[in-house]
């Protein structure tokens, strides 16, 4: 590549994802990451694209939806440049309810969702029927949503790797920034921005996840105590994750062993699975806890991209799209909420 127009520092889901978008727009993007594809939190293993709850609505709520309904079209255009599966499936999602007063709001949550989600994916209550892949649920209802999807984030992470290169793009682990340059760097990039803002904008949080060997890759996610059991397409089903403010170490634990326990309550179909794999890491949180959008204030030619936290997979379409707006045509779509300034 003789030049470059956009240098994205971080291959975790929002520099790749940006890159993406920027490289299918027609842009020369370099991708530079010393570590590695998913080295971070991106790497995890839970891949739940869930929505926020349909009420009390904002920007956050609104740019997360906008994402969830794009996002089918968006990782298709990946797997199609690449050749490579993403592991994306909108499967939907089960939640159990505890009593007559839960199954009231949920069906008031309904009427929210068909208002706001405007035709593009129902919320509703419907009666259990004690299949083996259903949680328990004392009302003898759960909440079934169409909008949910999964995604795996190692098969997402390769196949965007894929794109890129496909369309002539790079991901290295060294080289010069050319053109403008995205900061996507994670958590080590949200802590050196606390540094250079001589204040507090982000910080981690600890995540924890288990995956087990059990094949139910067409069933929907359930979401009970907590937890996500998200089936995945390659013979797995994801469990987690934890979210710890305080932690002896960054490694795995105690606290990742018990989401086995956990999750075998709520689901019984897994008692015998196998634990096919662990993961344990800090993720960005930004102060405003929404992503982290816009220039970089005081660095001509400089952006940030960071703050994806627990869903920075499932914003990933929109903040590219956003994101490749501002720095390759000047177009400004990030909400409020959303920008560097807002954590400063």
């Amino acid at each position: 590549m003789a030049s470059v127009d956009l240098t994205v520092m971080g291959a975790g889901i929002f520099g790749l994802s940006i890159a993406w978008e920027a490289a299918r727009r027609g842009a020369r993007v370099r991708v530079i990451d010393p570590h590695g594809a998913g080295a971070g939190a991106s790497g995890g293993l839970v891949g739940a694209l869930a929505p926020h709850m349909p009420e009390n609505w904002n920007p956050k709520k609104q740019f997360q939806l906008e994402s969830l309904l794009m996002a089918a079209d968006w990782w298709r255009s990946v797997e199609a440049a690449g050749g490579v599966a993403s592991g994306y499936l909108r499967s939907g999602r089960l939640q159990p309810l505890a009593d007559a007063a839960a199954v009231a709001q949920a069906r008031a949550r309904g009427d929210s969702a068909a208002r706001l989600w405007q035709g593009g994916a129902v919320w509703q209550v419907i009666p259990a029927t004690g299949a083996a892949w259903e949680p328990a649920t004392p009302s003898g209802h759960l909440v079934q949503d169409t909008l949910t999807a999964r995604i795996s984030p190692r098969m997402a992470l390769a196949a965007l790797v894929a794109a890129i290169r496909a369309t002539g793009g790079t991901v290295t682990p060294e080289a010069p920034p050319q053109g403008a340059v995205i900061w996507a760097t994670g958590i080590h990039g949200l802590l050196d921005l606390n540094e250079a803002f001589a204040k507090p904008v982000g910080a981690g949080v600890k995540g924890q996840a288990l995956s087990l060997a059990h094949d139910a890759a067409a069933l929907p996610q359930i979401f009970a105590d907590g937890l996500h059991i998200v089936p995945h397409a390659d013979g797995t089903v994801a469990i987690g994750s934890t979210s710890e403010n305080t932690w002896s170490h960054d490694g795995f634990d105690a606290s990742g062993e018990a989401l086995l326990a956990r999750a075998t309550a709520i689901l019984p179909a897994l008692a015998r699975a196998p634990v096919s794999a662990r993961w344990a890491g800090l993720r960005p949180r930004a102060r405003s806890r929404a992503p982290m959008l816009g220039p970089w204030p005081g660095r001509d030619g400089h952006f940030i991209a960071n703050g994806g936290f627990k869903i920075g997979f499932g914003m990933a379409p929109k903040v590219a799209a956003t994101m490749a707006d501002l720095v390759l045509t000047g177009q400004d779509t990030i909400p409020p909420g959303f920008r560097v300034t807002d954590c400063l």
